[in-house]
């Protein structure tokens, strides 16, 4: 994806003046070194010129990799990377530079003003987020593999549910079958939430043993090429009672509503109405507590949020979550969610497993 990266950084290069009235732009948020450049670290910091020059700074143990991926870069090695960046700015001429504020502890901040007098530090907004939120067919493509990991993670993972597995052995088979199937590794802590369990959203998975009679959710994904999938699914344990049935239909039906608020332009907080209102109307509005979704990349949670006090809109390509859930205290809940992609033409589910209620 060299060219791409290219692109990437060819684009940040014209806003950092029009955007961020600067002469040049640090970046230290490693995701965002990672998104501009393909190298993934834990030590990192890109400075991007207004003109289009860039610089790498890394430690010696990232050199060589940063040498293979991006070679095209000039690179320095030092292990205090801001710190590098910062001087070699005011050396080259810079006087106005802008940082990632939202990034960069008071701290830190405090330390890079001391670096150089002179030296006019000034925020620079989220930059990169903003360039990161549409997706570019690259990006996509690697977001469908890991989606499609966690289908075929998923499937293999349903033959062997049986009462009186617990909640942490099917998490962690789950997560086995993800990196079997060529994750990484899992996007995200796998959340198994097995009968009362399943009324708390975040349910850590524990020692609790699956029971006949049981509604059980699954919240997953697989982490593929730096990409985060994001699906729920909950399935029943023996034949559900007419109370789960129901509640699993309704939440099924709010998701199928924000699915199709889910066009170029929407509003964030129309697309979480649109799902909202169907399990407000059917009187368990108090029981949805979260918001309907969120976008997905090379972070589990991204922009765009959607909740009711949420602002923005959708556009075409950013990949989104729809995961409503209606979770009731002492009972049980339900939960279903996808990963799809904006799309004019309407959403392009990227997550394909059933959404009927499985019986196991």
């Amino acid at each position: 994806m060299s060219d791409q990266h290219r692109r990437r950084r060819a684009a940040l290069a014209e806003r950092v003046a029009a955007a961020a009235d600067a002469d040049a732009v640090l970046i230290t948020r490693l995701v965002n070194v990672r998104y501009l450049t393909g190298l993934d670290s834990s030590n990192a910091a890109l400075l991007v010129h207004a003109d289009g020059a860039v610089v790498l700074c890394t430690d010696s143990r990232y050199a060589g990799t940063a040498r293979r991926v991006c070679p095209e870069l000039e690179l320095v090695v030092e292990r205090p990377t801001a710190e590098t960046l910062t001087t070699r700015a005011a050396g080259t001429g810079v006087r106005r530079l802008a940082f990632e504020a939202h990034a960069i502890t008071v701290e830190k901040h405090t330390a890079l003003a001391a670096l150089e007098d002179g030296l006019d530090l000034r925020p620079a907004g989220r930059l990169v987020e903003e360039q990161r939120l549409v997706k570019d067919e690259d990006e996509l493509a690697l977001l469908r593999q890991a989606c499609a990991i966690s289908d075929r993670a998923f499937a293999a993972l349903l033959p062997a549910l049986a009462p009186g597995t617990t909640e942490r052995e099917a998490a962690i088979a789950l997560e086995r079958h993800m990196v079997d199937l060529g994750a990484e590794r899992p996007a995200f802590e796998t959340i198994v939430a097995s009968g009362p369990n399943g009324a708390i959203p975040h349910h850590r998975p524990g020692d609790r043993e699956l029971a006949r009679g049981d509604l059980v959710t699954f919240d997953f994904g697989a982490l593929y090429g730096g990409y985060h999938a994001d699906m729920t699914r909950t399935v029943a344990l023996g034949e559900p009672a007419g109370w789960q049935r129901d509640l699993y239909d309704l939440v099924l039906r709010a998701q199928l509503a924000g699915i199709a608020a889910a066009v170029p332009e929407a509003e964030t907080k129309a697309v979480d109405a649109a799902a909202r209102e169907v399990i407000e109307d059917a009187g368990h509005g108090e029981d949805f507590p979260h918001g309907l979704g969120h976008g997905v990349g090379l972070e589990i949670h991204e922009a765009p949020l959607m909740g009711y006090d949420k602002t923005g809109k959708l556009m075409d390509r950013v990949p989104i979550t729809a995961e409503p859930g209606v979770y009731l205290a002492g009972r049980g809940g339900v939960r279903i969610e996808d990963t799809l992609v904006v799309r004019g033409s309407g959403p392009e589910l990227l997550t394909e497993t059933t959404k009927d209620l499985l019986v196991l």
